[in-house]
């Protein structure tokens, strides 16, 4: 404090004191702990089923499965009444604990734990897209289902309110309700979320089952397809470090449980299939000799850009086994972000000091994160130098084509038989100079020795029918059987179509065309 004037009202002899009657928590922490916190509707079935999957884990560790049975999301779906409904067979929580977890805020039993959620906010994600929200559960069959209903139509009323004048308390109390119900048909352990009065939103994703699909297929706990070659391998790998819970679950409409998108091959654009060929791990250090993070990437033609669409694009993070963030989370490390698009990978994150940011968009800034973060810089350069050697292989592969492809139309225009001596010494000349440049680009060392071998037995065989056609006549029949003088106009005539038609297949099939008319 030296140096610094004193407050006008600072007097000496104050003594510091704890502003207990001034802590005030008014309605309006409502609003940032649901609507302003998950603007992506999709995050509602991200942060249910990461609290299921947290339940199933628990459920597994205190023994409550009975033998063989597994851990398992429902998600059913009601298009009529805009309704969807989100239950699993985790532990579900007691009748005495109900009412003051499921109405705390920040206040979760599951901070300091491994558990994946641990905000106490999650619960809250499904208030601002419909006009009601219902919990149920129960821990075992000799209690009742417990029920609590937040009302959302009247929640966001009141927080739109001016007369209202309440806390957070008071707005818990007049718009959350509780109560127990005898349901016989209820599992004997289970905790489920009804959404109801889904508000439509864009494209109506919310009640979407193919949406829901594709969404949980990339950023939910749950199993490679049995067809991919690579799944059993990563998950063997990873299996020791992380709890990949691999939930098992189902979506109403869907005819198989939803599995990650990986596949042996994918569309890279229409008519390119491109497939996997390789499987690297990495391992990222921390700090104090443990082990930070680790992931893989899958290497295979990086013939370009992946599209969105396919669901397997960019390098991700994920912590749980849930995915943090989008598909560009690592795209700013790359030498060239557009590379990030080409490739497929994940980071999964092992040190407790790097924790998802509320929204699990991004992940708390602090050395530990970005130690992660330069550890991965050779990787995502080793990526981009992939990626670039194939770009400029394929430009080499496709002016290879083009020059093979000019060569052939040169070679039949002068078998054609229908241009004078200099014109035909030009073409001669220009093939040559095709052919060339066709040894230049066989001679680069980013091709592999097939495709060198296969230019240069190109090249051979277009040498040859070109030596073919000149020492063959060099006058059509058609036109050998014409004057001099008009064979020289006809010549001159051709030549101009081969210079001005708007490419050589078009003026070739003209001069086809004349040829048979002078038959």
């Amino acid at each position: 404090m030296s140096g610094l004037p004193a407050l006008a009202s600072e007097k000496p002899e104050s003594t510091w004191t704890t502003p207990t009657d001034q802590i005030v928590i008014g309605k309006d922490i409502m609003e940032l702990l649901s609507n302003s916190m998950y603007v992506d509707p999709m995050s509602i079935y991200r942060e249910y089923v990461q609290n299921a999957a947290d339940a199933i884990d628990a459920a597994k560790i205190g023994g409550v499965f009975q033998p063989r049975e597994r851990g398992q999301v429902s998600i059913d779906i009601d298009l009529t009444e805009r309704l969807v409904r989100i239950r699993d067979n985790g532990t579900g929580i007691p009748r005495q604990e109900f009412v003051s977890r499921l109405t705390a805020f920040g206040a979760s039993t599951k901070r300091g734990s491994t558990a994946r959620g641990f905000r106490g906010v999650g619960r809250l994600a499904g208030i601002g897209y419909c006009q009601q929200v219902v919990f149920r559960s129960r821990s075992n069959r000799k209690e009742e289902v417990s029920e609590l209903r937040w009302d959302c139509r009247k929640l966001k009323s009141i927080m739109n309110s001016k007369e209202f004048i309440g806390n957070l308390a008071d707005l818990v109390r007049e718009t959350a309700s509780v109560r127990t119900i005898s349901d016989k048909n209820a599992p004997d352990h289970f905790f489920e979320v009804e959404l109801q009065g889904i508000v439509r939103h864009k494209n109506d994703s919310l009640l979407d089952a193919h949406a829901i699909y594709n969404y949980l297929s990339q950023v939910a706990p749950v199993p490679f397809s049995p067809e991919f070659r690579y799944g059993e391998e990563i998950e063997s790998k990873l299996a020791p470090y992380t709890s990949l819970a691999n939930l098992h679950i189902e979506i109403a409409g869907r005819n198989s449980p939803v599995y990650r998108p990986h596949r042996n091959e994918f569309e890279i654009r229409v008519g390119a299939i491109d497939n996997f060929s390789a499987l690297e791990f990495i391992e990222i250090p921390g700090s104090e000799n443990n082990l930070a993070a680790i992931g893989w990437v899958l290497h295979h033609g990086y013939l370009g850009a992946i599209p969105p669409r396919v669901g397997i694009s960019g390098l991700r993070f994920r912590s749980g086994n849930i995915q943090i963030g989008s598909t560009n989370i690592l795209e700013e490390i790359f030498p060239e972000t557009r590379f990030n698009a080409w490739a497929v990978g994940e980071l999964h994150v092992i040190d407790s000091r790097i924790l998802p940011n509320g929204r699990r968009d991004h992940f708390e800034q602090n050395v530990h994160f970005h130690n992660v973060l330069n550890h991965m810089g050779p990787v995502v350069r080793a990526i981009s130098n992939r990626a670039r050697i194939s770009s400029v292989r394929r430009i080499c592969l496709r002016d290879l084509a083009l020059q093979k492809q000019t060569v052939e139309e040169k070679v039949s225009i002068i078998k054609q038989g229908s241009l004078a001596k200099i014109e035909r010494e030009r073409f001669a000349q220009e093939i040559r100079k095709c052919m060339d440049s066709m040894e230049r680009l066989a001679g680069r060392n980013i091709l592999t020795d097939e495709e060198r071998q296969g230019a240069l037995r190109d090249i051979g065989k277009l040498r040859g029918d070109l030596g073919k056609v000149l020492d063959g006549s060099p006058v059509s029949g058609y036109l050998s059987k014409l004057s001099k003088g008009k064979r020289e106009t006809y010549q001159s005539v051709f030549a101009m179509i081969y210079e001005c038609a708007p490419n050589q297949e078009v003026a070739k099939t003209i001069v086809d065309r004349i040829l048979r008319r002078i038959r």
